[in-house]
Parts: C-alpha cells; structure tokens; sequence
C-alpha cells in the first residue's frame, strides 16, 4: 500500500494562539487583521520577530528580524511578547485532538506534526478529504487555522504544507513535483539554508528543478554530505516512515540555548559532550537506559529541524549519546550558525532489564580500570550532590566560562 503522509503546520502558530486567547478574553482586535507581531524584548538576544501577521509580512517584516527592524518598516505595529506555557498548552490540545484521527503522529515542534493517513485513508472518499475534514474541525474547533501538505513521504508533505497560507491544503505526490516543486526558487527548499543557497547561485543553480538535474557529484563537492542530501530532496526522496511515540513514552532530554551562535564542528562537540552527561546521570538516576537517540538544532533564523536513529542496543552511556548525537547533526548541518542544540532519548527500557549479545560484542573497546571506574563513579556522585556541571572534564570546559545558559531539561 502506497504511504499517505500529512504534515500539518499552524498559521502563524504564536500570533495565532495569541489572537484565538485574546479573543476569547473579550478583545475587539484581531491580531491577525492588522500589523502584528510576536516579539521579545529589544534588549535581549530575543528581541527577535518570532511570529508575524499576514498584514505585517505586507510590510516585508520577516521572522527572525530584530524587532527594532521591525518597528522601521512598520511604525504602528502592534508587538506582544511570547507566552510558552499557553503554546505548550495550545499545542497539547492540538496533538490530542489529532490523536482521535490517528494514534501514528509524529510531532516534530510545538506547532507542526506528521500523520501516517494511511491505515485511515479508506475512510474517506480521497486523502484531501480526510485532510479537509482535519482542518476544518481544528478551525471550529480552536479557532486557529492550519496548512496541511499531502504527498508520500515527509519531505513532500512538508513542501506542500509551506505553499500558499493560511488555511489551506495542498498535495504534492511525486508525479507531481516537476510541476508544482521544481520550478520554486532554491531558497524554498526544505534545509536549504542561506549559505547553501549563496553556493548553490554561483554554481548557477536558481531553481529546485536545476538542482535536481544538476550531478550531485559537483554538488556534493561543494556543500559536502548537506549538498547530497539537498539533491536528494530535490529529487523528492525523503523518509516516510513516521516515528509515532506512545505518550507514556516521555523520554529524557536536555536542550541549551547558546549564548553566542557556534560555528565550529568542535563548538557543537563540546556542547554535545555536555548534554549527554546530564541526559546519561539523568537515566541513570531513574534507572532507564534508551533504545533512540534524537538530536535537534535551531539556527540562528530559528529555523529547527530533529534527526534520530535507533541504537543497537539500549544505553544510558553519555559518550555513546554524545558520540551518536554528533554523528546525526554531522548528517543534516547546513553549515550555518547554530543558536540552540538538543539531546533527547526515547523507547526506554529498565536498566536491569536483560540483554541480548551478540558474537560482535566480543569486539567491544575494553572495561575501563578500577582507577577510571572510581574516578567516574566520584564525578557523578559530585555532580548529584552540588548540581549538574559542578565537576566536568577540562575538555569539556570552554575558555573564558561556558559561554553559555541552559534552558531547562526536558
């Protein structure tokens, strides 16, 4: 049976929620009727737009701007700050909702998911069908619109959910992407970032259809692994297996926001390093060890994408977390500037619960000695004690401080 992914993404996810809550506490102002915008404060690295209305994209306010930026293109905009505990909220009643539909959902950030329609799809008379009936019910039921892509894999869906908004629906199956993809500028590209962009234009690449008939030999060249896999979406090959978590299934993560945008392989090791010590003392703690691994970024223009994989076997190891979420970032960075990184773990299992070898565990790097054991087992029982990072190998440690703030554990 032929796979029928949906990628269903909120308007204007912060503004909108903001609106439907103003509305609902007797405003006479809808902010998506007039030059509006979600921002933080100007004198913070957050005083960035975040979300804007359709009227102030009007006025080519663009997400990611500084909001003083902002308020020269448009004097009378109208700017409120970000509100996450009602978005957490909006978005858990959105989820739930969708999980009446479908228990195989995949929600990749607070305002965006992936459904699996496919053991649904004969229930309705077409895919756009079921994909209407969502939207509408969302809009009656929420008071905030959404897009929704449809196509065979998650890549398609999502380019198909980013065409004309708000509130629409559109489909983009693979007969249909030398027509409705190929012609778009390369900067519409899913993961083709500013820079990328810039080289793909001096190799004379300015569509999506250029790329994908360029030789992705030269492409790789040029952008390395990034370039391959830019090919490959242009081509329309992405995944379509949708990765639908069980809500029990809460899993352990640590996310941080840098202080100052990394730019090096060697930055976002070292921040991966520390990561994966509070995610492994923190199954440990509870006694878990995990079977996934999901790596997630931010750049710099708070555009966000997640990577996971399957471990061989179930860990809770911080070098093997930190070793295996690097590898995913080095499979999907752009090259850019990078404002935030994420470890989070998945499909736990008991710590004591037994394991099954194989002949090629016999390979395995040798035991640490006693002295190494006695040494780690201190750290941890430190770091328990006075807090996570109270003792951290130097070679984690970033000259002149951390150089950075933690956002919370997830």
């Amino acid at each position: 049976m032929t796979p029928i992914i949906f990628h269903i993404d909120v308007n204007s996810a912060y503004l909108s929620w903001t609106a439907v809550e103003q509305l609902k506490n007797g405003s006479a102002v809808d902010l998506r009727e007039i030059p509006a915008i979600i921002g933080g404060d100007q004198k913070s690295r957050h005083g960035v737009v975040l979300a804007k209305s359709p009227a102030a994209k009007q006025y080519g306010i663009r997400t990611g701007e500084p909001v003083a930026n902002a308020f020269r293109k448009c004097p009378n905009l109208v700017m409120y700050p970000p509100d996450h505990k009602m978005y957490r909220e909006k978005s858990r009643l959105l989820m739930e909702y969708l999980r009446t539909f479908t228990k195989e959902i995949e929600q990749v950030s607070v305002d965006e998911c992936y459904m699996d329609f496919t053991s649904i799809a004969d229930r309705y008379h077409s895919p756009v069908d079921g994909a209407l009936e969502i939207k509408d019910g969302i809009k009656e039921r929420f008071g905030f619109t959404v897009n929704i892509g449809i196509s065979t894999n998650k890549l398609l869906a999502k380019m198909a959910s980013d065409f004309r908004k708000p509130d629409r629906i559109h489909t983009l199956f693979p007969e249909e992407i030398r027509e409705k993809m190929w012609p778009l500028p390369i900067g519409e590209l899913y993961m083709a970032g500013r820079s990328s962009v810039e080289t793909l234009k001096k190799l004379e690449i300015n569509t999506i259809g250029d790329l994908a008939q360029a030789d992705p030999e030269l492409i790789a060249l040029h952008l390395k692994s990034h370039g391959k896999m830019l090919w490959e979406f242009a081509n329309g090959r992405g995944r379509d297996v949708v990765q639908a978590e069980p809500e029990e299934a809460k899993g352990i993560g640590n996310s941080t926001t840098l202080r100052a945008d990394a730019e090096t392989e060697e930055e976002v090791y070292a921040v991966f390093g520390e990561l994966a010590q509070s995610v492994g003392r923190r199954l440990k703690k509870a006694g878990k060890k995990a079977g996934m691994v999901s790596m997630e970024i931010k750049y710099h223009d708070f555009r966000t994408i997640s990577h996971q994989m399957q471990l061989e076997k179930p860990s809770n190891d911080p070098d093997l977390l930190k070793d295996t979420a690097y590898s995913l970032f080095l499979e999907v960075w752009s090259g850019e500037p990078v404002r935030l990184l994420g470890i989070r773990t998945s499909k736990l299992a008991d710590e004591s619960e037994p394991e099954q070898l194989s002949i090629f565990d016999i390979e395995m790097p040798p035991e640490p000695d006693e002295k190494h054991k006695r040494l780690k087992k201190a750290m941890d029982e430190l770091n328990a004690r006075f807090g996570e990072g109270a003792v951290m190998k130097a070679s984690l440690m970033k000259k002149g401080g951390s150089g950075r703030k933690r956002d919370g554990e997830a």
